[in-house]
């Protein structure tokens, strides 16, 4: 009887789990800044594999573009629109599912969502017959494979205080460098299966429901009220707000507050002496309470800040440049030199290593050179300092030189392994620019972290949607020579616009109201 009990018990306990987990909104009773480190190192990880979701998804089918083209006789701007549109959704889908997050005060079930809509998508694209079907699915594929680029950034934010996020976004931002860079060479030998490229799209399916299930069972719902929490606590960091004509445009953004929010006359509940939430009181506080709207289109309206658009514009000719190339370089790989897919794939290894190494530099030399930027300004803080002098060579010569290097080594019939080798050092001065120009926007707009990223993020994936549409286009009509010229300008043109932000910068930033306190010192 009493092994009856137990069994009755554990029955229980694991209905209590299921019905708790198809919970859409659970109730977070605990501080998720007090989750034993097991759990947030899981959660972390779970995180980290969404965000890996649309670079991975978006380059892993390229080493099978030819096949592609062959099987569903397509035409090659329909192909390249799978690629393009898909970018282009990337850019788009992160700023609503940002919204609905933070509007709902959810996590854990968008990511479910999202990536049951991914799967869903990934089988329909794996049984297609018709191109113009893959080229929808793929827009709806990219809608799914987003939420965790959004969602990510909130959920560390909501289970790290500021000084202790450094690490925890550094693995975080690790998954979303994998992503494009193992997609391709994984899909080169999946390939090589007896269904082709559809392999890759099955691959697909299962790492989605893999996250789906890890993330059902394994992942706590963190949305971390400040209000509840943050009671009595002190800030970590002080900015000062924006002029009194932009406190309109500022949203209540979760997902990367740069501050711990403080709250000072709440009451503690006098049986468990947890914190109860006042009600506003303050007009401030009041207004802000009615404020409170689903507007996903808010983070755009930041783009009008000429520092904000310089920025984004910049990160978006380095990432476009290097979509751009990621694009053609199938097509060009079999045509030129008679590689087979998972050759093609593993082509893709120069840009990894590129990519890791500048990692690895701009990780060193990112704050070393702020800091010694202070120090020689008597410790006066400036937020272009994040934009240091290793941005200069990487614009001005790492970005257009490995472009060149790409475009006129296959023009010119030379080995492949110049083309791999130059898009490999366009992708080293590529990272350094992208993650430098991220971390100035969530700089440059005190508590609008979320909306600046968004907005950078979508012009970002807009330039790589554009760049990707007239890429092979232009290797038809020019060659890949030319089209290396066309994209090594714009790098030239984005350290032009690298040097209007660093020396205007602040000048922009204090006319708008966007000048930080410790500045004026």
């Amino acid at each position: 009887m009493n092994e009856q009990q137990q069994q009755n018990k554990q029955d229980g306990s694991f209905v209590r789990l299921i019905k708790s987990r198809l919970s859409i909104k659970p109730l977070v009773d605990e501080d998720p800044r007090l989750l034993r480190s097991s759990l947030k190192n899981i959660t972390i990880v779970i995180v980290a594999m969404s965000a890996a979701m649309p670079g991975f998804s978006s380059t892993i089918y390229f080493p099978g573009i030819p096949d592609i083209n062959a099987e569903l006789q397509a035409p090659s701007i329909a192909t390249t629109l799978t690629a393009a549109l898909f970018v282009l959704f990337m850019g788009i889908a992160p700023v609503f599912w940002a919204a609905f997050s933070d509007f709902y005060n959810i996590r854990r079930f968008l990511l479910i969502i999202s990536m049951i809509i991914f799967v869903v998508s990934s089988i329909g694209n794996a049984v297609m017959t018709n191109i113009w079907g893959m080229v929808v699915l793929r827009c709806l594929q990219a809608v799914g494979a987003s939420s965790g680029q959004a969602i990510g950034g909130g959920v560390i934010a909501d289970m790290y205080p500021v000084e202790q996020r450094g690490s925890a976004y550094g693995k975080f931002f690790l998954g979303m460098i994998i992503g494009p860079i193992i997609g391709p060479i994984i899909g080169g030998f999946l390939i090589m299966s007896v269904i082709t490229w559809r392999a890759t799209y099955w691959f697909c399916v299962v790492f989605g429901a893999v996250v789906v299930i890890i993330t059902f069972f394994f992942m706590p719902e963190t949305f971390r009220d400040d209000k509840r929490f943050d009671v009595g606590t002190l800030p970590t960091t002080t900015t000062s707000s924006p002029k009194t004509n932009n406190m309109d445009d500022a949203a209540s953004e979760r997902g990367s507050e740069t501050t711990v929010p403080v709250r000072t006359g709440a009451s503690l509940d006098e049986k468990d002496g947890q914190p109860v939430p006042q009600q506003p009181t303050t007009e401030t506080e009041q207004r802000e309470e009615k404020k409170k709207t689903l507007n996903p289109i808010r983070p755009f309206l930041l783009l009008r800040y000429p520092n904000i658009l310089l920025s984004s514009i910049i990160g978006g000719i380095a990432f476009g440049s290097m979509f751009c190339v990621e694009t053609v370089i199938p097509t060009l790989y079999e045509t030129r030199y008679g590689l087979n897919a998972w050759q093609i794939g593993l082509s893709f290894l120069g840009a990894g290593v590129g990519n890791l190494f500048g990692a690895v530099l701009n990780g060193k030399l990112s704050d070393r050179l702020l800091l010694r930027a202070r120090e020689k300004r008597g410790g006066r803080h400036k937020v272009e300092d994040r934009l240091a002098v290793n941005l200069w060579p990487c614009c001005f010569f790492f970005m257009p030189f490995g472009l060149l290097l790409f475009g006129w080594g296959i023009e010119s019939g030379m080995s492949f392994w110049t083309g791999i080798v130059g898009f490999g050092i366009q992708c080293f001065g590529m990272n350094q620019v992208m993650t430098a120009t991220s971390a100035y926007l969530l700089d440059a707009v005190p508590g609008q972290g979320a909306s600046a990223t968004a907005a950078g993020n979508l012009v970002r994936m807009v330039m790589a949607c554009v760049l990707t549409l007239v890429a092979n286009p232009m290797v038809e009509a020019v060659g890949p020579g030319y089209l290396s010229v066309f994209l090594a300008a714009l790098s030239w043109l984005s350290g032009g616009l690298l040097i209007i932000n660093k020396v205007y910068g602040q000048r922009m930033r204090r006319y708008f109201g966007f000048e930080q306190e410790a500045e004026r010192k």
